[in-house]
């Protein structure tokens, strides 16, 4: 059995950040598990087919959620990267920080070190924009990105539309104002897909003081009393182990790593024991305080042939995958959701509380059951839901999947901001810059429009936008289950870092705010002094 200094698990979006940092000093032996297998698949790196990754089953645990009597019974899928960068090989690679508000109620909440001002650098040190130059972005990291400029008339049509309909223009989302509509940054560099993988892993695979082993499923935490010493995992076929004479990371994500906590003794002791799993910690908060952002999209008939619908012939399809890897341009070098913003649906709130997204197409669903017709899409989210679910055990059987329970629309308020949402969507789109493209709407019908019309709309086609975090809160209450060091209470080397210790989830996109809580548990695990605060 090998000894290591740091033992880290799952080489997803924050496993990558962590295992680049740990091994920059030569004197720490990294290991690095994943259960999935090498990013190379050839599809993974080209922008375009970004929403086919999510359902390519041998780079996914391929989840479902339980049936949601919120959402009369249905099952959503949830698909998570089982493979190394995780879902940052998968998703759709937008870059969002999330609102200023989002980082200062954390550390109003007693979580110091974690305002908006201190996680700031941590940011810009893992960003490499490519043509953003001030305070707020930082140009020399390894997460590479720059603006969006793909040609589509459309995103223009939505832009004036959305001025027209009394909201303002915003140029850079993560800036000094989040508030507005626009053009979107995304982690794309020639026309590839920018990953934790490609960003922080590949370059430094060769250290020879870090080994990552793929095909690598930990199955629990090795305890010698309260103290992590390392882990067991399976691996073809065989279950090994492996020592840490420092400490264990678990970095698997909102489901698996409250997940793999619960199958090694830490959680709720009633429920461990239930199962006939020793409890190690009694932490009712583990796999609780789930959030995700739940999203509705509505989808309209286009009169002209300008949308996505003519890469669906298989030649033009191939030949802009082929321009892409080959030369970094063409349709298949982006994707295609490159205008929206941020916008409040009320004008009393404080903050924007829906993130919209223009797509020049319909979703895959639709267009394979209305081919033919081009058409496009207004996509939004809930920003800051209400609605809270959790991740438990089905049983204590190694590989069995965890129950998935967001409870979605639970609370009231969360079908509000929908009913309102979708009123400012419709108000966009019936503005005159769409005139010459808007053809008869598809989803939501023009029926649609009394509350319970909408809220039963709603129900029937809510869906996960891939953001859940949570369930293993960072915070100072009963309920917490990692501390501002994002150390497991009550127990030694052993913390978790990922998006699962989010507290309260932010207003955006959840890639590049797990990159900089890595970013920043990097420096807390090798002692080294917290950036200075932002003065912005």
């Amino acid at each position: 059995m090998k000894a290591y200094d740091y033992i880290v698990v799952g080489a997803g979006t924050a496993g990558c950040v962590l295992a680049n940092r740990l091994s920059a000093a030569p004197e720490n032996r990294v290991l690095l598990l994943e259960a999935g297998g090498k990013n190379n698949h050839p599809l993974m790196h080209i922008p375009l087919v970004a929403g086919k990754m999510y359902w390519v089953r041998s780079i996914n645990w391929n989840y479902s959620t339980a049936p949601d009597p919120n959402l009369n019974g249905r099952s959503i899928p949830w698909p998570r990267g089982k493979v190394l960068g995780g879902c940052s090989s998968i998703n759709g690679m937008m870059y969002m920080r999330g609102h200023r508000r989002d980082y200062d109620g954390w550390a109003e909440a007693g979580l110091a070190g974690w305002s908006y001002a201190d996680v700031l650098p941590y940011f810009k040190r893992s960003e490499g924009h490519l043509e953003r130059r001030d305070a707020y972005h930082g140009r020399d990291g390894p997460f590479i990105g720059g603006r969006a400029s793909a040609p589509n008339p459309l995103y223009d049509v939505f832009l004036e539309a959305g001025r027209l309909a009394g909201h303002a223009p915003n140029n850079d989302f993560n800036g000094a104002r989040q508030e507005g509509l626009g053009r979107f940054d995304f982690n794309i560099h020639r026309g590839r897909r920018v990953s934790s993988a490609t960003a922080f892993l590949q370059p430094v695979k060769g250290r020879r003081n870090l080994e990552v082993r793929t095909r690598a499923e930990t199955r629990r935490i090795l305890f010698e009393g309260r103290r992590a010493v390392g882990v067991a995992y399976e691996r073809g076929g065989a279950l090994r182990e492996a020592r840490a004479a420092r400490e264990v990371v678990i970095c698997g994500g909102a489901v698996n790593s409250p997940a793999l906590l619960l199958h090694s003794g830490v959680g709720e002791a009633g429920a461990l024991k239930d199962l006939g799993i020793d409890v190690v910690a009694d932490l009712p908060g583990v796999g609780r305080n789930l959030q995700d952002h739940p999203g509705v999209y509505l989808q309209y008939r286009c009169l002209r042939p300008v949308t996505l619908y003519r890469l669906f012939r298989p030649d033009r399809a191939i030949l802009a995958g082929l321009r892409a890897m080959l030369f970094g341009s063409g349709p298949g070098a982006s994707v295609p959701l490159e205008a929206g913003g941020f916008l409040r649906t009320r004008p009393e709130l404080e903050i924007p509380d829906i993130h919209c997204v223009f797509v020049p197409g319909l979703t895959l669903e639709t267009t394979r059951t209305a081919q033919g017709q081009h058409g496009f899409l207004a996509c939004f989210y809930v920003l800051r839901p209400e609605s809270r679910g959790r991740i438990s055990l089905r049983s204590a059987e190694a590989g069995a999947p965890p129950l998935i329970e967001p409870n979605y629309l639970s609370a009231a308020g969360d079908l509000r901001t929908f009913r309102d949402g979708i009123r400012m969507m419709r108000e966009i789109v019936r503005q005159a810059p769409f005139d010459p493209y808007r053809g008869p709407v598809i989803s939501p019908g023009d029926e649609v429009q009394d509350e319970a019309a909408l809220d039963a709309w709603v129900r029937d086609n809510v869906n996960t936008i891939f953001h859940p975090v949570g369930t293993c809160k960072m915070g100072t209450g009963d309920d917490a289950v990692v501390d501002a060091e994002l150390r497991v209470r009550g127990l030694n080397g052993l913390r978790v870092v990922d998006a699962s210790v989010i507290p309260t989830i932010v207003g955006g996109n959840t890639a590049a705010p797990t990159i900089m809580i890595a970013e920043k548990a990097a420096d807390m695990m090798l002692g080294k002094a917290p950036l200075a605060a932002a003065e912005v």
